[in-house]
């Protein structure tokens, strides 16, 4: 029986120390997907709504989504929510990785249908196990959707 190939995680992420960070923390724990970087919403947005249409992106959807928030341009809050309305896009999970830990954001973010939030942590070593555990969560233990 053939195994299908891994489904990127997909970072929405525009500092380049923090997804340089991510994947630090990403290599350190043996991620086998691979992990594609959008900058900016709009960005990701091109991706997730032109998948399998657009010229040079990935011809697969992400197993998930690890969203920032404020981003240049279309905010985490808009890609969440056009993602969540889509049909096509709906059932990804998306995991809000964020500075914020304002209790109005969490909530607003999972009333658009976040499906987790994880606070940014200063430390390195807090960042790598926050990574870790939530990989381990949504890549092994869970069963993610077959979508795409």
């Amino acid at each position: 029986m053939a195994t299908l190939p891994l489904k990127p995680i997909l970072v929405v992420e525009d500092s380049a120390e923090d997804f340089t960070a991510l994947g630090r923390a990403f290599r350190k724990h043996a991620l086998r997907n691979p992990v594609l970087r959008c900058e900016d919403g709009d960005q990701a947005l091109e991706y997730l709504q032109g998948c399998g249409k657009a010229t040079g992106w990935p011809q697969t959807l992400p197993a998930l989504v690890l969203l920032d928030l404020n981003l240049p341009g279309t905010d985490g809050r808009t890609v969440l929510s056009k993602l969540k309305q889509d049909t096509r896009l709906h059932s990804i999970p998306v995991i809000i990785f964020s500075t914020s830990s304002n209790a109005r954001d969490i909530e607003d973010c999972y009333k658009l249908g976040a499906n987790s939030y994880l606070t940014k942590p200063i430390e390195y070593a807090v960042l790598e196990e926050k990574i870790r555990l939530a990989m381990h969560y949504w890549l092994d233990a869970s069963e993610l959707p077959f979508a795409n």
